[in-house]
């Protein structure tokens, strides 16, 4: 099977696999070579697979989906973070979202100066118009 897990902004992963074991909301499935075409919500959690050559390995995947069909194998997530080591997935996966938390209060933070400024505006307007 051929695994592609793609994100908005990049392609994580490209590469043949032998098995895949996801997360939807009903529990874990596997995904063997051979099995029916499937569709899936993927929740947050650890997306393992078997790649051809070498051991496991892992990806932490935020919500998504995961669309299998023929031999082709489609994740699309928010976000996504692939490791072989468990314990520094976990490290990089804390790392990346503590990244996007700071992110984020940096561009709320600059929303609410930006409407703070259009209410004193149609605040100053206003009193010029009277």
């Amino acid at each position: 099977m051929r695994l592609k897990v793609l994100t908005p902004a990049r392609r994580c992963i490209d590469r043949d696999v032998r098995r895949i074991v996801a997360e939807a909301p009903q529990g874990h499935f596997g995904l063997l070579p051979g099995h029916g075409d499937y569709v899936s919500e993927l929740v947050p959690g650890i997306l393992v697979y078997e790649p051809e050559e070498g051991p496991d390995r892992y990806v932490a995947v935020n919500s998504g989906t995961l669309i299998k069909c023929g031999e082709q194998v489609y994740v699309a997530v928010r976000g996504a973070v692939e490791g072989d080591d468990l314990a520094r997935l976990r490290q990089r996966v804390e790392d990346e979202y503590r990244r996007e938390d700071e992110t984020e209060r940096e561009a709320r933070a600059a929303l609410a100066r930006l409407e703070a400024s259009m209410i004193r505006r149609f605040r100053d307007l206003e009193m010029t118009e009277r």
